[in-house]
């Protein structure tokens, strides 16, 4: 099979299921009251490297199936499939082997060639398995025209959060250079259950809300105007931001006397220039909202001992809190930086103590059975998120015997209809970020167009390929 594309094309080699090996044991692992905030789409990771100073491409492509093999035993969901469970009386995860699909897959294009700045170009559809026809996990491993190689690896966001994927891909990579993970994951659901009685603060309702389906399924954050709007579609692009551009940015949010973090910094910027984008159109009385995913594991053990912490350290799954400020794009353009910063870290400050992750727990468990969604995007109003992966081994210390990382992203499914932003470190130095954005084509433009000296699309040459 032949994929055609705007520079090159790829060929599907070979396509196999991939089970955990011997031993495994048939069982349901139910949601937590976290994972059932999350909508039912995908997430994607891409890792590329350049010819591996050893072994040829059938060899590298059988070491990564067996290693596989041994990652899915030790992540038995992710070997399974998501349906029904008649004995619960609800959607579970069932942990049944049915295994996971690996596409092996030769590309006529180098390493260097790849526009990198446009995902949806060089990495939709060619280096990343199109879409999950089964199971939660689907693998495909491409064989460059210089040798070079990517591993795309393609997840249902019901199963993790970006924590959790990094988990796996990293004791995948382990297993691979025929290591012991350094984290056995873990499963257990009792420590995040709810409480009895159900007890949380009303505050809840202003980052949680029922999911009421849109009226245009297709477009959710479009209005009529923007539905025959070219610019409004979501595209994918990946930037990067030089550490000294990130140390400016800091100081000016700064400049009220608090100290902000450089995440704080660049959401305030990346706010208030979407804020601008919209303001130039006219969309003077809509709001503008900005969502930025905050991570419990380590909030919901504060007090608990070492036991619960490295319980929580290693839980599997989604731990999500998605607190999100709402300004209208003139109240943004009369800012300053550093008061937007303030804006984002008030908000931010909801969702930084344990109790507010237990509220959590106890509010979905008196919504159900009713689909829910973050309140950001529930109004269809322009919202985005913003998630900090500087943390996860993307960089390089995701080792599958292939040689250094040459480069690591997320990657969004070009179907998924919610505006998303990733800040990932630099594969170069710790001082540079890597941006992946997700958003309506009028709003990059407007982004490059306005700071092209802070945020600068990715290219070979950043990355000495």
């Amino acid at each position: 099979m032949d994929n055609g594309g705007n520079s090159f094309t790829v060929k599907v080699v070979d396509k196999v299921l991939v089970s955990a090996e011997e031993p495994w044991k048939d069982h349901w692992l139910p949601f937590t009251n976290f994972d059932l905030l999350v909508p039912p789409f995908d997430v994607g990771s891409t890792f590329f490297y350049k010819k591996p100073s050893h072994g040829s491409f059938p060899t590298i492509v059988n070491t990564l199936k067996a290693s596989l093999s041994r990652a899915l035993s030790l992540y038995p969901p992710l070997a399974g499939q998501i349906e029904w469970n008649g004995a619960a009386g609800e959607n579970q995860i069932h942990c049944n082997n049915q295994g996971v699909d690996f596409i092996e897959v030769v590309a006529d294009v180098e390493l260097k060639e790849l526009n990198l700045y446009n995902p949806d170009e060089c990495i939709e559809g060619k280096l990343m398995p199109k879409k999950l026809l089964r199971g939660v996990l689907a693998i495909q491993v491409t064989k460059l025209k210089c040798e070079g190689i990517v591993i795309g690896v393609l997840l249902d966001h019901r199963i993790v959060d970006g924590y959790s994927a990094n988990m796996f891909i990293a004791a995948w990579a382990d297993m691979t250079r025929s290591i012991t993970p350094s984290m056995i994951p873990s499963f257990e659901r009792s420590y995040l259950a709810p409480r009895s009685p159900t007890v949380y603060s009303p505050l809840i309702d202003n980052v949680f809300a029922p999911f009421v389906p849109p009226s245009n399924p297709d477009n959710i954050n479009l209005s009529e105007e923007e539905e025959e709007d070219d610019e409004y579609i979501l595209v994918n692009r990946i930037y990067y931001i030089k550490g000294e551009q990130l140390k400016k940015l800091q100081l000016l949010a700064s400049e009220n006397g608090c100290r902000r973090s450089k995440l704080v910094a660049f959401t305030s910027f990346l706010w208030r220039e979407v804020a601008l984008s919209m303001e130039e159109s006219g969309q003077y009385n809509e709001a503008c909202n900005v969502v930025v995913t905050v991570d419990g594991r380590r909030r919901l053990c504060e007090g608990e001992g070492e036991k619960k912490e490295k319980l929580m350290a290693s839980h599997f799954g989604n731990v999500l809190s998605m607190p999100y400020g709402s300004k209208k794009p003139q109240e943004l353009k009369e800012m300053s930086l550093s008061n937007v910063a303030t804006v984002v870290q008030e908000f931010l400050q909801t969702a930084t103590t344990k109790e507010h992750f237990l509220d959590i727990i106890d509010w979905v468990e008196d919504q159900k059975p009713r689909p829910l969604i973050s309140k950001a995007f529930a109004a269809g109003e322009m919202s985005f998120s913003v998630s900090a992966g500087q943390r996860f081994e993307t960089m390089d210390q995701i080792d599958f015997r292939l040689g250094k990382l040459t480069f690591g992203s997320c990657h969004v499914p070009s179907e998924r209809k919610d505006c998303f932003v990733m800040t990932m470190g630099s594969p170069l130095n710790s001082e540079d970020w890597v941006i992946y954005t997700h958003m309506p084509k009028k709003h990059v433009n407007y982004v490059e167009a306005h700071a092209s000296h802070i945020i600068k699309p990715l290219n070979a040459d950043y990355l000495n390929i």
